[in-house]
């Protein structure tokens, strides 16, 4: 359906990916749906990943939303690990080394990176997406300013 993977470049992979997404959104106007194939896509896509997917908005907490790997927390306090941190913050955080972050909160013991990224609705934060990685530095700018056009992507397609 979507060629988004097996790219020898890195950056031709993300472009793969990024207009897999683009397509996806224009072709779907259902929220979960979209939601699920995103993170599928991010999932299949990216090298050394063990988790990716979506945490929502509802009544002042993320709540878990569509995504592939181990099942995960299903409520996050804003005050709370990479996710509420990122959604808070409302930026971009990449953690090479988990264990380090304060607060960190421990869905999966495989994961060792992260990275998460604001989505927004209207200006305001809708959710996140979050990506995991068994390997300690896994995420890098590139991999941010990629991410960050996936999150704009849906960012648009929410507004």
């Amino acid at each position: 359906m979507y060629d988004i993977k097996n790219h020898d470049d890195v950056r031709e992979n993300y472009e793969a990916l990024c207009s897999a997404v683009q397509a996806h959104l224009e072709d779907e106007p259902d929220l979960i749906a979209n939601l699920a194939n995103i993170a599928a896509f991010i999932y299949h896509s990216l090298d050394r990943l063990n988790w990716a997917g979506f945490y929502l908005m509802k009544d002042g907490q993320l709540v878990l939303g569509p995504f592939v790997g181990k099942p995960a927390c299903t409520r996050i306090a804003l005050d709370k690990g990479v996710c509420g941190a990122a959604a808070t913050q409302r930026q971009v955080i990449v953690v090479p080394d988990v264990h380090r972050f304060p607060g960190h909160i421990a869905c999966d013991g495989d994961t060792n990176s992260e990275i998460v990224l604001p989505i927004y609705k209207n200006g305001e934060v809708f959710g996140v997406l979050d990506v995991d990685s068994p390997e300690l530095n896994r995420f890098n700018t590139l991999d941010a300013e990629w991410l960050t056009k996936i999150a704009g992507c849906i960012s648009r397609y929410l507004d």
